[in-house]
């Protein structure tokens, strides 16, 4: 008797072991495709040439175009809608979050040091650039692991 009520209580370590592997597992991948759609994302963006101030000579960042470029790529690479908020049936189910948006034109001064230090980035940018980060949820699957949030972020440089 003794034998079954161990194998039970083994049968949950064990399940309970495979739903933790499973979890972590799910949750990396998460955020490896949050960072690989934000690196897309500001990649993007950072190509939004100000058209009237490059026949000028001036290497310049459109902004608005920027963060237009950018929306509607996150929007595509994590499947979300218009208010940032996953699609039905898709793997995310809570709101993305654009916790900081930041394009760094000509009018500075490069090399470009840009310091967010509410999230701890820091990045120096050689040219004109953007910096973008995001606040992303993991969906659990099992509820073995505790809430997982993240704050992903990332920068590009315009290309000339």
């Amino acid at each position: 008797m003794y034998k079954l009520l161990l194998f039970f209580l083994m049968s949950v370590v064990l399940f309970m072991m495979y739903a933790l592997q499973t979890d972590e597992e799910l949750a990396m991948f998460t955020l490896f495709q949050g960072k690989r759609g934000l690196n897309h994302a500001v990649h993007a963006a950072a190509q939004q040439s100000d058209a009237a101030k490059l026949a000028r000579g001036i290497h310049s960042i459109d902004e608005a175009a920027a963060r237009s470029v950018a929306l509607e790529y996150l929007q595509q690479n994590l499947q979300l809608d218009s208010n940032m908020t996953p699609l039905p049936g898709t793997f995310l189910r809570s709101q993305v979050e654009l916790v900081d948006w930041t394009v760094i034109n000509e009018n500075e001064t490069f090399p470009f040091t840009y310091m967010n230090t509410a999230y701890g980035y820091t990045v120096t940018l050689q040219r004109p650039g953007v910096v973008a980060i995001v606040r992303l949820s993991f969906p659990r699957t099992y509820n073995v692991l505790g809430p997982i949030t993240w704050t992903i972020k990332s920068s590009a440089e315009m290309v000339y």
